[in-house]
């Protein structure tokens, strides 16, 4: 009797419930990184391409945060919807740079 009552406790010990406080903490950085892209916008005074590339880059962090604590793939037995993923960004990203080859040949 003794032997499960351990083995429920190192399960307990091993399974963290993770509270709302990561989630409120990715909001706030979502909102942020949100603020930070529509600043760049609305100033007008940023050159075009730096605004571009703020764009782009706010939008990476974001799904990055989004995806590891929303979506929950920094947890384990998440590897195959990351290994997807990936996969999806390279074909999408080679197909825009042949995209761009074709139609500058």
């Amino acid at each position: 009797m003794s032997s499960n009552h351990a083995g429920t406790e190192q399960s307990a010990r091993r399974h963290r419930v993770e509270g709302p406080q990561k989630h409120i903490v990715t909001f706030i950085l979502s909102l942020a990184l949100t603020i930070i892209a529509f600043a760049a916008v609305a100033s007008g005074e940023i050159n075009t391409t730096f605004t571009y590339i703020i764009l782009v880059v706010m939008a990476i962090i974001q799904a990055a945060l989004q995806l590891a604590f929303w979506m929950h793939l920094k947890d384990r037995g998440h590897l195959f919807p990351i290994i997807a993923i990936i996969s999806g960004v390279v074909v999408v990203f080679t197909m825009v740079i042949m995209a761009v080859y074709w139609t500058w040949w």
